[in-house]
């Protein structure tokens, strides 16, 4: 069940009730402003929360409650297709795979290996930064409906406010998005994993591996003995 308040302020219950109507018309309404091509996305609002270390900050995107519930839809149709092609080294964001497995891998690999060169991958802003061509080519690899390729289109160039006013957007995903995640691992299935498993470690000698949670990831190779 979906939680929290949208950018316009509307919660679940302000959804139900909306027109005096209940969810599930709201839901139907949705589905066909979808289907129609009618929906329009809303620009997010962008805000910036501390980082850990408490010096820096990084952007989240807060959407709308109905392209909450919009983007859960999509992710629920999308997520069985995508999980026959992840590979087992991403474990962000994924059912049956959590931050503890991935460090547990990590240690578990390296003891095995004996130690071994060590990469510690964290790609710098990623969200701003995604490629949108490079996305849409990726997802159209795998879905062919019109209707869900329309609605990322537009959730990718909706823009976002911040401080009130508009900036379009070009490159990048908003962080917090219900769907950013998904996309997330589509992207670096694609660019990474894909990439390591089959053209880097062929040519590799010695043993290697790769573990990736969201845009974080652990490369490692041991020389053979």
């Amino acid at each position: 069940m979906l939680r929290g308040v949208g950018i316009d302020g509307q919660t679940a219950d302000d959804f139900a009730s909306d027109f005096a109507s209940d969810f599930e018309a709201n839901i139907q309404r949705l589905l066909e402003a979808a289907k129609s091509g009618r929906y329009r996305a809303p620009p997010v609002r962008r805000v910036h929360i501390p980082k850990e270390d408490g010096r820096t900050t990084r952007p989240i995107g807060i959407p709308t409650f109905e392209d909450k519930v919009l983007q859960r839809a999509v992710v629920a149709l999308l997520k069985p297709l995508y999980e026959h092609d992840f590979l087992d080294c991403s474990y962000g964001f994924r059912p049956e795979h959590s931050a503890h497995q991935a460090v547990e891998t990590v240690r578990n690999s390296l003891m095995s290996m004996g130690g071994g060169w060590v990469i510690d991958l964290d790609i710098q802003a990623f969200f701003d930064t995604i490629d949108h061509q490079h996305l849409r080519t990726f997802l159209q690899q795998r879905v062919k409906d019109g209707v869900i390729l329309r609605l990322i289109g537009k959730w990718l160039k909706a823009g976002v406010l911040e401080a009130g006013q508009w900036q379009k957007s070009e490159v990048g995903s908003p962080q917090d998005g219900v769907i950013s995640p998904l996309l997330t691992n589509v992207y670096l299935h694609y660019v990474l994993d894909a990439w390591f498993e089959t053209e880097v470690k062929p040519r590799l000698r010695g043993r290697a591996f790769e573990v990736r949670f969201a845009d974080d990831a652990i490369l490692a190779h041991s020389a053979p003995s």
